[in-house]
């Protein structure tokens, strides 16, 4: 699914045409919002942060954390179940407490399970019941489902429930574009690369950063302004604390993937001490309407990946990851049956992660509602137990310190107790 683009106020066509004509251009750019020139001539002190990863495409839960103790999950899957756990043996599924299992493909999160750094919150998700890709993206990333009106992401409004911060980088998106959860009054900026990240003088036209910055400075549109001084602020702190330089430590080799090199970015950013507070990345490929495949094929190639850009993000920030909190998010997920296609169409619950120092790992949260055909949502879905924003919601109160975190997500509260992740 397409990121949307924020839409852009109107600038003057004789400030366009002079932008576009000039010799150099700037770089990563993404879709930053307007907000007050920070500026940041210290790194900021080290503190929390949040990591969203969104799957985009709607994972199988039901293969990324397999329930093969539900004596109805391999009945309903004849080719596509995940085994039962078989100590010893090669691509078997990692036993994590009698009821559920790790994929084989996520055997490099095995450590971070026994180390108890990996929650898991199953049959989780929407309690809107849309089963569009777009429709349900946007309901979880403005963090209000069945609503289309919301104007701004939940992450966006998280960062400005916090304290405010000197750092023009409390808030990144290693995309293309500026995700829906970060669009807002945050001054969240996007950014394909680190290094990149700058302003590009071209040689024969002798255009220098400075002169580029002044055309930005002098422009009478106070939209076009703002979002230029954000951007030179932001640069210029990448480029005093030498992030781009920061290669992985602890031996992490990280997956030469887009997802995988997004991650490294980030645990650049957080050894950087540039004031990250949230970061966002996304991965896609997990519509698997057709040849899914179970131990082995399409599905577990994905995981494969996503399982080591993960183990080596936490690799590489060693002792820092006590300060981080990695949350995966899917929009919904798919259908508890096999299709005829030998893959699965789309559901309704799925399973997140919640990797990180502080959390209370070792365990998977929530209530299982069984696989049975009554306890199935609309009689084919795995049904949701945990609302989206019940886990959310915990991650921002307790990890990054919202006073208020139910005011993150309109018209919401809670219903229940909190899940317990963080001691």
């Amino acid at each position: 699914m397409s990121q949307r683009r924020g839409a852009m106020p109107s600038t003057s066509v004789t400030r366009r045409l002079l932008l576009r004509g000039s010799a150099c251009a700037l770089v990563g750019i993404g879709a930053a919002p307007q907000f007050l020139l920070r500026t940041a001539t210290a790194s900021p002190a080290r503190g929390r942060v949040l990591v969203a990863i969104f799957q985009r495409g709607a994972v199988d839960g039901l293969a990324m954390v397999a329930p093969y103790g539900d004596p109805a999950y391999a009945r309903v899957r004849p080719g596509i179940a995940i085994g039962p756990p078989r100590p010893g043996q090669a691509d078997t599924a990692r036993e994590l407490d009698g009821l559920f299992a790790l994929h084989p493909a996520l055997a490099s999160l095995g450590p971070l399970w026994s180390n108890r750094s990996l929650a898991i919150v199953h049959a989780c998700g929407s309690p809107a019941t849309t089963r569009s890709h777009f429709d349900a993206q946007e309901y979880m990333e403005t963090g209000t489902p069945g609503v289309k009106s919301t104007r701004d992401g939940w992450l966006a409004r998280t960062v400005e429930a916090l304290p405010a911060a000197p750092s023009p980088l409390r808030a990144v998106a290693l995309s293309p574009f500026l995700p829906r959860a970060l669009q807002g009054d945050a001054g969240a900026v996007s950014m394909q690369s680190v290094d990149a990240f700058d302003i590009r003088s071209d040689p024969a036209g002798g255009a220098s950063r400075a002169g580029f910055e002044a055309l930005y400075t002098d422009t009478v549109d106070r939209w076009l302004r703002d979002r230029g001084h954000e951007t030179f602020e932001a640069a210029n702190t990448l480029r005093r604390a030498g992030a781009a330089k920061i290669v992985p430590a602890n031996g992490a080799q990280y997956p030469r993937s887009p997802f995988g090199q997004a991650l490294r970015q980030i645990a650049q950013l957080i050894r950087s001490d540039v004031g990250l507070e949230v970061a966002f990345a996304e991965v896609g490929g997990w519509d698997t309407h057709v040849a899914q495949g179970n131990e082995r094929g399409q599905l577990a190639n994905r995981l494969r990946e996503f399982g080591a850009a993960i183990e080596a993000f936490t690799q590489d920030l060693g002792d820092r990851l006590a300060d981080v909190a990695l949350l995966t998010m899917s929009e919904f997920g798919r259908t508890v049956s096999e299709n005829g296609s030998r893959g699965t169409d789309h559901g309704h619950g799925t399973a997140m992660l919640i990797v990180g120092g502080a959390v209370r790992g070792g365990r998977v949260y929530g209530r299982w509602p069984g696989l049975g055909d009554d306890a199935r949502f609309e009689g084919r879905d795995l049904a949701v137990t945990t609302d989206f924003r019940t886990l959310f919601a915990e991650v921002a109160e307790r990890h990054l310190g919202v006073p208020a975190p139910t005011a993150l997500f309109p018209g919401w509260s809670r219903s229940g107790p909190p899940l317990g992740l963080f001691g």
